[in-house]
């Protein structure tokens, strides 16, 4: 496995103190208000609400124009300035259609929230010096270090 495929609780504090300073995350599938009990709306919202910067870039809902009160964007490369992190909400099976743009946008990091895995998808995102979060609730992980005061 790549280096940039993070696995452990202590790479992930250290890749989460780096958003603390940068503070800006796109969110890749963002759900609506009107979905506001899904965790791809609750999630950015808990973000939202902790000081972060998220941009919503929505694959459905192709009349919303904003979402959380901030501009939508359709693609992760039109999102200005660049987002410091992508918070990913789409299934193993829909990342590949994302790479392109995923890496085109050139994060720092590519959180999959938890349920999302696929190997050959984050050894691509990793070799182009990304880092990549598989399978890991952002909130949990953002509320859990909060808790123990950063």
């Amino acid at each position: 496995m790549h280096p940039n495929v993070i696995q452990t609780d202590a790479a992930i504090t250290e890749l989460l103190e780096d958003l603390y300073r940068h503070r800006r995350i796109a969110v890749l599938g963002i759900k609506t208000e009107a979905q506001a009990d899904q965790p791809a709306f609750y999630v950015p919202k808990y973000c939202v609400d902790a000081g972060f910067d998220v941009v919503p870039v929505p694959v459905y809902y192709p009349e919303t124009t904003t979402i959380l009160g901030r501009p939508v964007f359709r693609k992760l490369t039109d999102v200005t300035p660049p987002a410091d992190m992508i918070n990913v909400f789409r299934r193993a099976k829909d990342l590949h259609a994302h790479l392109d743009d995923i890496l085109a946008a050139k994060p720092r990091s590519v959180w999959l929230q938890q349920g999302i895995k696929d190997a050959g998808f984050a050894e691509k995102v990793a070799s182009a010096g990304i880092k990549v979060v598989q399978d890991r609730c952002l909130l949990v992980e953002l509320r859990r270090r909060a808790e123990a005061g950063r």
